[in-house]
């Protein structure tokens, strides 16, 4: 009996080591592998965050570094090496603007009370450790996830794709055999964030390609609330590209090379202020992006300011010119079940001016650089009891659309 339970004890003792042992391999194993991964991000980081030649705290948090504009992050793509920045486009597209007869309001970015950066500068928003660490992974940061481009024939059903799921999109549609360029003004709204991985955002994608192959190629710029990007929940002017369907390639504003900005005065994700309010004062922002038909560059314009360019060289399809042109907002929720994050002001279209969000004097540039309406628009949406989109088209709004919704309601369970 006395052998049996010093058998016993002796067992549990090994047993126990080894548990111990394990748990210590573990341990370390684990300690290893953060210490890779913060090595790894610091990595990132030194790409990222450029020497700045004057820093601005800003009063929302943000430090925004005023970075020698031949030293920016855009310029380390491999097909720019050689890049001879283009402080100005060559051409404008041709088009007279809309006199609206709401009085425009100033937008500005919260930074500017703090400060302005110099001369042959670039402001940028100076991303740190904890940023990337919120991210699924340092290879993922800051990047869409493939398949959140909005498709031409959305399904209410189950059979759409898994890839699909998490994405809601409100958009209006126009196909052409080549186009170059969209201006639209989009209104500001701050919507509200259901769940901390989400994302609402308002937009307009300018495409060409397909998902086939990877072979997708956008521009993408307007304004989101993402607080797992960003770490707060303002509203922020933001840019996105990519020439593969967002599968390696590209990413949001300056996170990775390719953009080249010019302007001293905007922040590219940014927060943007003031908002709009329910039945209250509206404020709009003007967003043009086209192809400079001397240079080939991709130019963006927000209000009067040039902002810089993405060079026709990063791409494929879009080097030469647009096939698609969506506008609209989207909706992204990771988890299961339908979220209540809102898109837009949180209301659907039919409240209409005030009360829903909407996207006004939406044009296209043709291929004679002049500013057009778009034709023959389309409406895609894949929950319409979640959120909604309507187009039509007057006076000095000319094409314009309502959108948005609450997401999950009676409805929309």
């Amino acid at each position: 009996m006395a052998a049996t339970r010093a058998c016993l004890v002796a067992l549990v003792m090994a047993l126990t080591f080894l548990f111990m042992e394990d748990r210590v391999t573990a341990a370390r194993m684990s300690a290893r592998s953060l210490v890779q991964r913060r090595r790894e991000v610091r990595s990132l980081l030194r790409r990222i965050n450029k020497p700045p030649v004057a820093t601005i705290q800003s009063p929302d948090g943000d430090v925004i570094d005023c970075v020698h504009i031949s030293k920016q992050p855009g310029l380390d793509h491999p097909l720019l090496k050689n890049h001879s920045i283009q402080m100005r486009p060559s051409y404008n597209p041709r088009g007279m603007p809309h006199n609206s007869n709401i009085t425009p309001h100033a937008i500005t970015q919260i930074w500017h009370q703090n400060g302005t950066c110099p001369e042959n500068t670039i402001p940028i928003r100076r991303t740190n450790e904890e940023d990337v660490l919120r991210a699924s992974s340092i290879r993922r940061f800051g990047k869409k996830m493939p398949r959140s481009f909005p498709h031409f024939n959305p399904t209410n059903d189950t059979d759409t794709p898994n890839v699909l799921r998490g994405h809601q999109h409100a958009v209006a549609s126009a196909q052409y055999d080549k186009i170059y360029g969209t201006k639209s003004s989009f209104n500001l709204w701050k919507p509200w964030i259901a769940r901390g991985n989400d994302f609402s955002l308002t937009q307009f994608w300018i495409t060409g390609g397909s998902y086939n192959g990877n072979s997708l190629n956008t521009i993408e710029a307007g304004w989101q609330v993402y607080p797992y990007l960003y770490s707060d929940s303002n509203t922020r002017l933001f840019i996105y590209w990519t020439r593969d369907a967002y599968q390696t390639t590209g990413c949001y504003n300056l996170l990775c090379s390719g953009f080249i900005q010019t302007s001293n005065q905007i922040t590219i994700g940014g927060t943007i202020s003031p908002m709009s309010t329910y039945d209250g004062t509206q404020y709009d922002i003007d967003i043009l992006v086209w192809k400079d038909r001397a240079g080939g560059n991709w130019w963006m314009q927000v209000g009067g300011n040039y902002v810089g360019y993405w060079p026709s060289s990063i791409f494929n399809y879009l080097e030469d010119s647009a096939s698609t042109i969506m506008w609209g907002g989207e909706v992204f929720s990771p988890d299961a079940g339908q979220t209540s994050t809102h898109m837009g002001s949180g209301h659907f279209p039919n409240e209409g001016f005030g009360k829903a969000s909407h996207i006004k004097n939406i044009q296209v540039v043709d291929s004679s650089n002049c500013l057009i309406s778009p034709s023959n628009v389309g409406l895609i949406t894949e929950q319409n009891k979640c959120y909604n989109v309507q187009s039509d088209n007057y006076g000095d709004w000319g094409t314009y659309i309502y959108y948005g919704g609450p997401g999950n309601n009676h409805n929309c369970p």
